[in-house]
């Protein structure tokens, strides 16, 4: 049998995988009796952790979401993963740059050696962006706020003398800067709102309905404004599962729209489908394509031309 705290480690990482666990399946997992599993689930609520018992004939187990932060458990990959990203993330031009710094310092003192020596050995180079036109978090979550809970949003916008009156309906980021899109209730029309300028007031107003953009598509109308009507012969549609602000980051000629804190929405354009595939490999992400089929079957002709390129086997031809 594992020592305690190698058995807790253990059982804290099962509780993450899934959301509920009945209790005689956590026991056969850790090879351990109901009567252990419970004690070690009193042991990690005393840390802290939020667990719930759930109802049922086998009774089980949930990991809630807490108010407050207890101990996190990574893997060795995980723990890789976290320190790269929160070392791209202090260029990221959204206003989390000093947190990101210190976030990155905080893990890194807690890793274990070879951890450290692995995320030393790898030097990442992350040019700084312009300041001018850095965005405050704080204002980026207001603004993805209103537009996932459909509220009025007025703001202070720099150039205006009047606040603006808004739906907002997407949060997007082109050329490596963020963007509401929004119709004007005073213009009675669409517009895009550099959100380095907007100032959000509070309380949000009403709620409101859905509205469709001229041409019903996000992208359409954005590349309409920015570009006129000169496009990229081939143009799809993907949903990454990357936070938006880390594809805005390599996205300079294509449009992403936030979906949810760690998805997005990324519409690109290039010469050919087989290039517009092979552009997608670069986000190291997995990826959901919407469309058009064409590109789906460019995904399927690189998938098979490279399986082919990892095999052992000679090729013939």
């Amino acid at each position: 049998m594992p020592t305690t705290s190698a058995r807790l480690l253990a059982l804290l990482s099962l509780l993450q995988a899934r959301r509920d666990w009945p209790g005689s399946l956590l026991a056969e997992r850790l090879e351990v009796s109901d009567r252990t599993v419970r004690r070690d689930i009193d042991r990690l609520r005393e840390l802290g952790y939020p667990i719930s018992t759930v109802k049922g004939p086998d009774g089980g187990y949930r990991l809630e979401a807490g108010s407050n932060l207890p101990p996190l458990l990574f893997d060795d990959e995980q723990a890789v993963a976290l320190a790269i990203a929160l070392r791209i993330a202090t260029t990221a031009g959204a206003g989390i740059e000093e947190a990101a710094t210190r976030a990155l310092t905080t893990v890194r003192q807690v890793m274990p050696s070879r951890l450290r020596h692995r995320i030393d050995s790898l030097q990442v180079t992350a040019v700084e962006r312009s300041t001018a036109h850095r965005v405050d978090s704080e204002v980026l979550m207001a603004l993805s706020g209103a537009v996932h809970a459909r509220e009025e949003l007025r703001f202070d916008y720099s150039g205006s003398d009047a606040p603006r009156r808004t739906h907002p309906h997407h949060l997007i980021t082109w050329g490596g800067r963020w963007y509401l899109v929004a119709w004007d209730l005073d213009r009675d029309d669409w517009r895009i709102f550099r959100a380095d300028r907007i100032t959000p007031r509070t309380p949000t107003g009403p709620r409101f309905g859905p509205r469709s953009l001229p041409g019903g598509d996000v992208t359409a109308f954005v590349r309409g404004r920015f570009q006129g009507a000169e496009t990229w012969p081939c143009q799809g549609t993907v949903v990454l599962d990357l936070p938006a602000a880390t594809v805005s980051r390599y996205t300079y000629d294509g449009v992403v729209e936030e979906l949810a804190q760690n998805r997005c929405r990324l519409t690109l354009g290039s010469w050919s489908w087989r290039s517009l595939a092979a552009e997608l490999g670069k986000y190291d992400a997995e990826v959901e394509v919407i469309g058009p089929a064409e590109l789906r079957t460019a995904c399927a002709q690189l998938a098979e031309r490279y399986a082919k390129a990892a095999s052992d086997e000679p090729n013939t031809r």
